[in-house]
């Protein structure tokens, strides 16, 4: 079996993921310093900074208060949250979330754009890398602030505000994955499949591993990146097959069906014992925010004057990176599981070893996957095996054999 890489091409590989390596062990640093910065500085002069922003605002914007259309909207934002103080609430978490982006803005343009680009792993013009990035700003935005009314409104006015949020928010976690082929839409545009060869043999095999499906679309990738994708969208009548326009155009349709028998895998995994310990932990997180509500509004930290303060939203930040931080490690080894039995499915699934180590090589080529990442990277937070740890699971395909008396190959001369 010829080299996984080139020596050119596995020094290459080299040094475009040192960076990031070297990202992946100080951004959790920074992040935290940054955090400190906020809690130990800056909340207080952020808030003075809003409620007189808000003030103003409310004063030249008074008459959206008897408007026929916004009147209704104002009264319904002063009854969820319980009193006036709302506007001056949502410009205080949006304004932390713009700082904390505006601190990794180099961080950002370098990972994200430069490094992509010198090592030719990206498409994105300056234009649409910038539109994409102030998307990602806008829908964090709006993220925060349905946070800060729901969360904060909420536990102004119910004492069991935890459980009142924390029981629908867990019901909708079990069924948000229904609605990812639509969430997956806000980036690239997705076309379905054309007819054809490909599409019927995809069809075949979904109904080989009795896996039905919606539809099999193809998401136009290329425009931003060079990475081959392929993915298994939402659930039951929702369920999608999308594969990127990158990965129909390198690999081969044997190649494509390996690549698609690895996803059905994940189809077919028991998904209900990880959602339902999902929605727990987000009840007990939900628990342990209002300990932390309480305790910070007793102890007066950062100038809170009352439960549910919003000048404690940093301290909810920093509570959910440990969180999340501390339980990565553990979440990405059954991530490593999972993929490891989903290759196990694939060949089981297409019984062809042959097409899936191909599959699996052009996809480290054109991804540029390290093959042999430090121990501690994989530990931190790997989703999947290495390459070559996935390369040596893969058995040896059957040697083809010649009728009697027929030679596999014409004699060397």
């Amino acid at each position: 079996m010829e080299p996984l890489f080139t020596p050119e091409q596995l020094a290459e590989i080299k040094a475009y993921h040192l960076p990031l390596y070297i990202k992946s062990a100080v951004s959790p640093f920074v992040y935290l310093g940054v955090l400190a910065l906020l809690l130990g500085v800056l909340v207080r002069p952020f808030y003075r900074w809003c409620e007189s922003c808000a003030a103003w605002l409310s004063q030249r914007l008074a008459f959206l208060r008897t408007a026929p259309v916004s009147r209704v909207f104002v009264q319904a934002m002063d009854r969820l949250w319980g009193e006036p103080g709302w506007g001056a609430a949502i410009l205080f978490a949006l304004l932390v979330d713009l700082f904390i982006e505006l601190v990794y803005v180099p961080a950002t343009i370098y990972f994200g754009y430069v490094l992509e680009h010198r090592y030719g792993m990206s498409e994105y013009t300056p234009l649409r890398f910038m539109l994409d990035e102030l998307k990602g700003i806008a829908l964090e935005g709006f993220a925060t602030s349905a946070l800060v009314l729901g969360l904060y409104g909420l536990a102004r006015r119910v004492k069991r505000w935890w459980l009142v949020l924390g029981i629908p928010s867990a019901l909708l976690l079990l069924v948000s994955s229904a609605i990812d082929p639509y969430r997956s839409q806000v980036y690239f545009e997705q076309t379905p499949l054309e007819q054809g060869p490909v599409r019927e043999r995809i069809t075949a095999l979904m109904a080989h591993a009795n896996i039905p499906f919606q539809d099999v679309r193809v998401e136009k990738t290329s425009v931003a990146s060079k990475r081959l994708q392929a993915y298994f969208a939402g659930q039951g009548p929702t369920r999608t097959i999308v594969l990127n326009d990158v990965i129909l155009r390198e690999l081969e349709p044997d190649e494509l069906l390996a690549a698609i028998a690895h996803e059905a895998g994940h189809v077919h995994e028991p998904k209900w014992p990880g959602r339902i310990a999902s929605s727990l932990a987000l009840l007990a997180l939900l628990f342990v925010i209002d300990r932390l509500l309480r305790l910070s509004a007793a102890r007066g930290w950062f100038g809170t004057t009352r439960f549910a303060d919003i000048r404690t939203l940093p301290l909810l930040w920093l509570l959910s990176f440990l969180v999340f931080f501390l339980s990565s490690p553990i979440s990405a080894a059954f991530s490593r599981e999972r993929e490891r039995e989903a290759d196990r499915y694939a060949l089981q699934l297409t019984q062809d070893p042959a097409a899936f180590r191909r599959m699996l090589v052009k996809a480290a080529r054109v991804n540029k996957m390290d093959p042999e990442p430090p121990r501690w990277v994989v530990l931190k937070g790997h989703s999947h095996p290495p390459i070559t740890e996935r390369l040596a699971a893969v058995p040896p395909a059957p040697e083809k054999r010649a009728p009697a008396g027929e030679p596999l190959s014409e004699p060397s001369h």
